[in-house]
């Protein structure tokens, strides 16, 4: 699985209101995706999702795909936020 990076969608940008950084705004993550890497640069992601969608305007996650057998290619505190259409291709 090391060809694949995993990807947000984010959200629409929401004011935080905590003391000392006001006007700050922080984008929370709508969908987790999976995308391929761009041919030849294995740490840049492709131009599209596996389920079809521009990577161009998503946030590249730090965590890389699991290498072992049977664990889950996205973070655990996003599990929820799956998007089912690029786990259906991720589990083939």
């Amino acid at each position: 699985m090391s060809d694949i990076v995993v990807v947000y969608e984010l959200d629409k940008p929401v004011a935080t209101r905590s003391p000392g950084s006001p006007g700050d705004e922080e984008r929370p993550v709508r969908r987790v995706h999976a995308a391929p890497t761009a041919p030849g640069t294995p740490t840049r992601t492709g131009p599209r999702t596996l389920c079809g969608k521009d990577t161009f305007v998503m946030a590249t996650a730090r965590r890389r795909p699991s290498e072992r057998r049977g664990a889950p290619w996205y973070p655990d505190e996003y599990a929820s936020l799956v998007c089912p259409d690029c786990e259906a291709v991720m589990e083939i």
